[in-house]
This record gives C-alpha cells, structure tokens and sequence, in this order.
C-alpha cells in the first residue's frame, strides 16, 4: 500500500492523516458533487425554457416545423426529379400545388357530409335518444347531476356552460388559421426549392472534416428512415382506409367512401386517430341502425383491423430499420400533442425519428463508413 502523507503547512499545524492512493473507491469531493448538480440544473432550466419557447412561440414554430419535416419527408422524390433534370422550382410549385389540391379536396369531401349531418341534428339526436333507452337507469344518475349543477349555475353568475362558445373554441382548436396554412406552404417551396443549399450549409457550418462526415451521415439517415416511415405508413393507411370503406358498405352505411377516407387521415396519429375513429363509426352506427349490436359491429371490427395493424404489421415493416419503442411514441404522442394539438400528435413520430438518430450517432458507437 502506497502512503503519502502531507506535509506540515506551518509550525504547530495539527498532523495530517496519510492517504491511500492505490483506494479504488475514493469518496468524491464535495465540490465536484455541486459542480455536477449545478450542470444538472442547468440542463433543467435550459429544457424548462425551451418548452415555454416552444408554446409560446407556436404560431410561427408550428407551420415551420411541419414544413421542413414534410420538406425531408420528400427528399428522395426531389432528388429523384433533379436526376431527371426537372428545375427546382418546378417540382417545388407542382409538390406545392398538388398537395393545397388534396387539403382542397379533402375539405369538399368532409364539408358536404358533415353540413348534411349538422341540419339533422334535431333529428339524430331524437335518433339517439330513443336509441340509448336501454341505458336509461344509468344515465339517470348523471341527470339528477346535471340538474343540481344547473340550478347551481343559475343561482350563480358565470357558472352555466355556453356551448356556442365551447364549440367555437373547439373548432379553433382542430382547424389551422389561414395564415399557419400559407406560412406552411410559403416554407415547405422554399425548402424544396433551396434544398441543396440548406444542406451544404448545414454540413459546412462544422469546420472539422469529422464532423462534416458525421453530420452527412446524419442527414442521410434521418432522410431515408423518414421517407421509409411516412412511405410505408402511408400504404399501410391506405389499405387500412380502403378496408374500412368495403367493411362499411358491406354494413349498409350510408357514406362508406367519407369514413374510409376518415381512417386513411386519423390512422396516422398513434393511439388518438383510430380512438376517434372508433367514436365516429359508433355514433354513425347507432343513428343509421335499429339495433345497437347491429351499430356496434363496425367498431368491434374496425377495432381488430387497427389492433393487427398497430401491434403486428407496422413493426414488422417500419421496426426493421429503425425501431421506436412503444412508450416512447406515447410519451411523444402526449407531449407534442399536449403542446402543439393535432398537428403536434401527426409530428410526434417523425420528431421522434429525429431524435433518434441523432442519438444514435452522437451517443453510440458510429462504424468507420463514409457516407454515400
């Protein structure tokens, strides 16, 4: 055992203690141990204010974001144009162009069911009530409930609940303001447009040629695992769409073609969009049907599809690649919807892919590759 022991700083000094050099579990020293709570905390504040910047700043994040996701998303077809000589601009005003053309389609298609619907709703809601006798005894508890609260509301100001207001704020919550659309679509030309520059850029910005070399790798990977996502995703939402079209006719629904067109749009939010989903084809089943076995078909079904679909079939094909753990997609799923609504809930794997790759060539080992 090697001993070394301090000598005296003065006369009269008090003897030190020898220390063991050769201890392989030395206590740290408390100024070591602050100096890391301190980066801890550091680190916390800086996420804290990043979070709050993100909500605050949301209008102008939000169609930014999505653009330059929907931007890399369709990376490959833009490098496949530039190969066929087509001139940047061109395919950035037909990608452009085409996809206001599908929001305007998609809007038509929904608007007409859903006005038809909203001058019926007298009528449906005699429908549902005839229909949910069975359950009167349940809800004759929430009822007696929602008696006491009104005479409670008019004894006292402000409290009854004004549904024309809570409709609107709804409706503003699940439709984008017109500006975001045009901040999105004015984003994603420019980022198709400048494509290659927004890439040399970014890799130039890193004066080390390593660095260099492992942002390409980066960009390359974060490239291709989300346009393979968002390409498989898509098929997979398009049988899962063209499934429940032919279930529902089969049925006897009414408008089979809106609700597989429903499907296709909510099955690319995890968990949210086939829950919706799920409410919508009840409630179309309970007013279109006499029987409520007969109304609860088509969910009991739709529910099935969706379970194969999400739990055996997408990670199978997607987690080849690139695999996303479970509850990291719902804890992404919360987070960027709690903080970004609906669209935030359509980002969440995508951002979530981001992540990952970053991670997985900043933390981990990279292989000695260049890029391609």
């Amino acid at each position: 055992m090697a001993l070394v022991d301090r000598p005296l700083s003065r006369p009269g000094a008090q003897t030190s203690y020898p220390l063991d050099l050769t201890d392989p579990h030395p206590l740290a020293a408390p100024d070591a141990f602050w100096r890391q709570v301190a980066r801890f905390a550091i680190i916390g504040i800086f996420l804290i204010m990043f979070g709050a910047f993100l909500d605050l700043a949301r209008l102008l994040l939000l169609p930014v974001v999505s653009a330059a996701v929907v931007g890399v998303m369709l990376g490959p077809l833009a490098r496949l144009a530039a190969r066929a000589r087509v001139p940047g601009w061109l395919f950035a005003t037909a990608t452009v162009l085409l996809l206001i053309g599908l929001l305007q389609a998609l809007t038509v298609m929904v608007s007409a069911p859903l006005i038809d619907w909203a001058g019926r709703l007298p009528e449906f809601t005699g429908l549902m009530k005839e229909k949910l006798q069975a359950f009167e005894r349940g809800f004759a508890a929430l009822r007696a409930l929602q008696d006491s609260l009104s005479r409670f509301g008019a004894g006292s100001a402000g409290a009854g609940i004004d549904l024309a207001s809570f409709g609107q704020a709804a409706l503003g919550f699940l439709t984008p303001a017109l500006g975001e659309v045009m901040l999105f679509f004015a984003t994603l030309f420019f980022v198709l447009l400048d494509r290659d520059d927004l890439r040399r850029g970014l890799i130039l910005m890193f004066k080390d040629q390593d660095d260099r070399l492992r942002v390409i790798r980066i960009l390359n990977d974060i490239e291709r695992n989300l346009s393979r996502y968002i390409g498989t995703v898509t098929v997979i939402n398009f049988a899962v769409g063209l499934i429940t079209a032919a279930g529902a006719w089969v049925l006897g629904f009414s408008n089979p073609a809106l609700l597989g067109a429903a499907a296709f749009v909510a099955n690319y939010i995890p968990y949210v969009g086939p829950a919706v989903m799920l409410v919508v084809l009840l409630a179309v089943g309970v007013v279109s049907f006499s029987s409520l076995a007969y109304a609860g078909l088509a969910p009991l079904l739709y529910l099935g599809l969706t379970t194969t679909e999400g739990h055996f079939v997408t990670p199978n094909i997607v987690g080849r690649r690139l695999t996303l753990n479970p509850l990291a997609v719902f804890l992404s799923l919360a987070f960027w919807t709690w903080l970004w609504g609906p669209v935030g809930a359509f980002l969440s794997v995508p951002l979530l892919i981001f992540g990952l790759v970053i991670a997985n060539h900043l933390v981990f080992e990279e292989e000695g590759e260049l890029p391609a």
